[in-house]
């Protein structure tokens, strides 16, 4: 549960039931990951499943890249907006939710676009040579300052960056935080709007998205 969910749950009820539907295959997704995934709620979930298939869909990506899969929620969300030629690479570590989230990727009408890695991110942030239109983060808090530098390399001009539990529960408002990931994340959101090469908003959907387009 996001830390704004927390302050408001009818609120966010309000918003789930006022914005478009999402597709069936997402809802099987869902439901599924809420009754045999532990931690459900690091699922992306309606409203920012939603406003993700928005985002690809105006931008038209040819290429997009996420970073953390979980169970593949946000990745069908993103394939939404691919053009015809556009490819999705998907990265994650936890082998043990594979199974699932390749069953909903080839039951998916993006099932030919879609490209899964068993990878670490960094790893393959340096060792790619490819540019992204689109780039999803929502893996290793601690290590959201190490992508953000590896990744920006790898974008072009209107290229779009974002950064998934930016507001981490609120705790983004201690002024000297005791947490490793709360740091990261203050660390992150701090060099990110210092950088005269992005322009940002950081947008307080659920767990705040840190929204970053490449000059």
């Amino acid at each position: 549960m996001s830390f704004f969910s927390e302050l408001s749950p009818e609120m966010d009820s309000y918003l789930e039931q006022n914005c478009s539907q999402e597709p069936e295959i997402l809802k099987r997704l869902r439901e599924e990951t809420y009754k045999e995934v532990p931690q459900p709620h690091m699922i992306s979930g309606i409203q920012q499943g939603r406003f993700l298939a928005i985002v690809s869909k105006l931008l038209s990506p040819k290429n997009i890249l996420e970073l953390g899969t979980f169970t593949g929620y946000a990745t069908l969300c993103l394939a939404e907006g691919l053009m015809a030629e556009g490819k999705i690479i998907t990265l994650d570590i936890n082998e043990e939710l594979s199974p699932l989230l390749r069953r909903y990727f080839a039951e998916s009408k993006y099932s030919h676009q879609i490209e899964f890695r068993l990878e670490d991110a960094v790893d393959f942030l340096k060792n790619t040579e490819a540019v992204f239109d689109l780039v999803f983060i929502d893996a290793n808090k601690g290590r959201y300052v190490e992508y953000f530098h590896l990744i920006k390399p790898r974008l072009k001009s209107g290229s779009i960056v974002l950064f998934d539990n930016v507001l981490w529960y609120g705790k983004v408002l201690e002024e000297n935080p005791n947490s490793k990931m709360t740091k990261k994340i203050k660390e992150l959101n701090e060099i990110v709007s210092k950088d005269d090469d992005f322009e940002n908003v950081i947008l307080p959907l659920r767990d705040g998205i840190n929204l970053l387009r490449k000059k």
